[in-house]
Formats: C-alpha cells, structure tokens, sequence
C-alpha cells in the first residue's frame, strides 16, 4: 500500500464461505495462494525506485487499482499510470520533467491528430449549448490544449495555496463543500478547481504539503511539517499528477515508518535501497485516463477506458 490509504482489493483463493481458520478464530492466510495476506497495488513505484537505483531513469506503466468509493466523473477502480522514477533529481527536476512531458505529449496530440481533435472539438461544442451558460467552458477544446502548451505551469507551495483559498470569496460566503479553516486541511477536488479555474485560470503545480497528509516515502522538509510533494493541477480534472522527491535518509524512513505503523520487515527491500548506499531520487505518477480525458474533451472519465470498472460496476 505504497499510499497509504488502505484503499486495497484484497487477492485469495480462500472459499469466502468456509475459510481455513486459525487456532484464534481468525482467517488462516498461511493457506492461501501466496501464504500471506495480499492485495492489488495501488502503484509500481517502490519496485521503480529499486531500478532507478540500479539504472538511473525508469518508468512503469501498468493497471493500477484503487479500492476508494469515489462514483465521480474523475475516478476509477482501475486505471493505466505512468511512474517515471530517476535517480539524482530533487523536487525542482522532478516539475520540470512533469509538465515537460505532459505539453509534449498535447504538442504531439496536436501536431499529429488535427482530424480527430477537429471532430472532438465539434462534439464538446454541441454538448456545451445544452448546458446553463454559467457551466459552459470558455476555452474551445484546440485552445484550451493550447493554453496548456503554450503557457508555464504557475508553482505554488501548499501554504500560500492554503491563504488564498481561506480568504477567497466561495469560501467567505461558505460555497465551499469544504469550508478551509486551518493550514493541514486536505485539499479537496473543489479548492483544487478554484486554484486553477478561478484565481490563477491556467495549469497549477502545488508542492511543499503537510506531511500529515502525504505518503510515508516523501522527503521531510527541515521545517519537519512539510514534505517534497507536488501535484500539477488541471481545468475541468483537478489533480492529474502526484510525485514527489523520495526520503533517502534510512534513519527518517525508518521513523516515518514506524510512526504510521507499518510493518518494517513488509518493506525490508525498500529500506535495503537506503543501507547500502543511496541518492536522492523524485518521481511522479501521471494517470493516463485523465490526461486522456482532457486531450479529447470527453466530459467523464469512463468514456475514455474501454472497459470502465467502478464502484457497483464491474460489467466487464
């Protein structure tokens, strides 16, 4: 559980209705297929880091799979992430390569599918005049690609996001769902939308987070609140990258680790990583659906994976 967040499918070949139990009543794994207790992973990024050691840049690019009951337009149980990982940058290399890579592939998209975008842009048209103005896109599907291009991604740390969203006006008149109060509040997907909609109307990267709210393997600050964290922001999808520069530091690890109740012998591998000689190293994850998604227009998430599995839904 790389994230953390215990959003797991669990994988067993046990009879559900008449498991082996142990001595104490409880379910006995050691007589499942793989003899302990296992789950699908929610990212490739650990095993990549142990090949960016060994190799220096690497990616993964498989089916992820997120057990959160999140029925939305954004969300899936399963979907394709990209992990690239290298070896020898910090936080800083890490944006940079991050929004390189995204307007490269939307160069490559509009350099290269003018037809398709023609008709797609077509489509996103006729779907807005059936919506109230005040929800209508102000951006035509080619401009708004283009927007993306040729503009620079605006980096904000989460503590100046934090002020402006606590002093704008959704969350003064309490439009917000989630009302900001206080600094450590997890952004939701309506203050990720204000940031980049309404205050700064073009791509933000958030870094810098509270390390209460972020993952056991993101570098502490000195400040010892926050961590080495960033996510590029989207119109229309919120977040569409999460990294982060990796803690390298056994002694730190191994605290963070313990602070959050992990069990250390789970993850001897990775703590290997930082025993025998190590670098600073940064990666992030890019969900494919969703840049996806925003390349063609396409107003929910589900229409651009062939066969979408969601909560209450596994039809395929």
């Amino acid at each position: 559980d790389a994230e953390g967040a215990g959003e797991m499918f669990r994988v067993t070949t046990l009879d559900p209705k008449n498991p082996p139990l142990t001595e104490d009543g409880k379910v006995n794994y050691r007589e499942d297929f793989f003899g302990k207790e296992t789950n699908l992973t929610v990212s490739g990024q650990l095993e990549a880091e142990a090949y960016a050691m060994g190799l220096g840049k690497v990616y993964t690019f498989g089916p992820t799979f997120r057990a959160e009951n999140s029925n939305t337009s954004r969300h899936l149980a399963e979907f394709w992430m990209i992990e690239p990982e290298m070896a020898f940058y910090d936080l800083h290399d890490n944006m940079d390569l991050a929004e390189d890579f995204i307007k490269e592939v939307l160069r490559y998209v509009v350099k290269h599918c003018k037809e398709d975008l023609e008709f797609l842009e077509k489509r996103l048209l006729d779907e807005e005049k059936t919506k109230p103005q005040a929800e209508r896109s102000e951006l035509s599907l080619m401009k708004k690609l283009k927007f993306v291009i040729d503009n620079q991604f605006v980096r904000v740390t989460y503590t100046e996001a934090i002020d402006i969203l606590r002093n704008s006006k959704p969350n003064k008149k309490k439009k917000f769902q989630y009302p900001i109060e206080e600094w450590g509040a997890d952004l939701q997907s309506e203050h990720e939308r204000y940031l980049v909609e309404k205050h700064f109307n073009c791509p933000v990267i958030l870094y810098d987070y509270p390390a209460k709210i972020k993952a056991f393997y993101m570098r502490l600050n000195e400040d010892g609140k926050t961590v080495r964290a960033m996510d590029i922001l989207f119109p229309g999808i919120g977040e569409i990258v999460g990294g982060s520069q990796r803690e390298e530091r056994l002694d730190v690890l191994q605290q963070k680790i313990k602070d959050l109740g992990i069990d250390e012998k789970e993850l001897w591998w990775y703590l290997d990583l930082r025993k025998y000689g190590t670098a600073v190293h940064s990666g992030f994850g890019l969900g494919f659906e969703r840049l996806v998604q925003f390349a063609t227009g396409m107003g929910n998430i589900r229409d651009v994976i062939p066969f979408p599995r969601t909560p209450q839904n596994a039809e395929f």
